[in-house]
């Protein structure tokens, strides 16, 4: 039993780390190329296992599309965590709005991979949307109560703001600097000026 449970224990790791440079080599291929245009050849390839590796974990693409989505929902789902208890309230509202566009525009192909396989009222998309929602909602009421972030705005305001800043600025060959811009010109308009946060 002892020398069972050894051995076990490090083909445990070894799984373990293989299944994340997957995740991680996924991620980096569909945010550069798109969720259809990438082999899984060459996912395992840039992990550095072998094909058989890929499928012992993923028997089949849509099992690996799926846990890419649910591992970067996850990893958002800590970094709210996180900023509901940073100092500002305000700059915690900026960065993760700032973290969801930059998830809602590397993930876009991969999204629509998911919506054309699972459906959009599939339990994973549905759990990943509450989570994303849940989130938005906890940070946004923190900075209201905080009063630095105007009233009258509501969750679903935010994420639809975000996606449209996503859309906006996802031509190919368009200005590099622009989405940065539009994300001020978002803040600018969510954000209480000093004086009427003060009072």
């Amino acid at each position: 039993m002892k020398a069972t449970g050894t051995s076990a224990g490090p083909k445990r790791a070894d799984a373990r780390r293989n299944y994340e440079l997957l995740i991680a080599a996924a991620t980096e291929a569909f945010a550069e190329r798109g969720a259809d245009d990438v082999s899984l050849e060459e996912i395992a390839r840039r992990a550095g296992v072998g094909i058989g590796t890929l499928y012992r974990h993923f028997p089949a693409r849509q099992t690996l599309l799926e846990a890419v989505y649910k591992d970067q929902v996850e990893g958002l789902e800590v970094l709210a965590g996180k900023l509901l208890v940073y100092e500002s309230p305000g700059d915690a509202l900026a960065e993760w709005l700032r973290a969801f566009a930059a998830f809602g525009r590397t993930k876009r192909s991969l999204s629509a991979a998911l919506m054309a396989t699972l459906g959009k009222d599939s339990e994973l998309l549905s759990a990943c949307s509450q989570v994303l929602r849940g989130c938005t909602g906890a940070l946004l009421a923190r900075a209201q109560e905080a009063g630095v972030v105007r009233q009258d705005v509501q969750s679903a305001d935010l994420l639809r703001l975000t996606h449209a800043l996503i859309m906006a600025t996802d031509a190919p060959g368009g200005d590099p600097g622009q989405a940065d811009r539009m994300f001020s010109l978002l803040m600018a308009g969510l954000l209480l000026p000093p004086e009427a946060a003060a009072q």
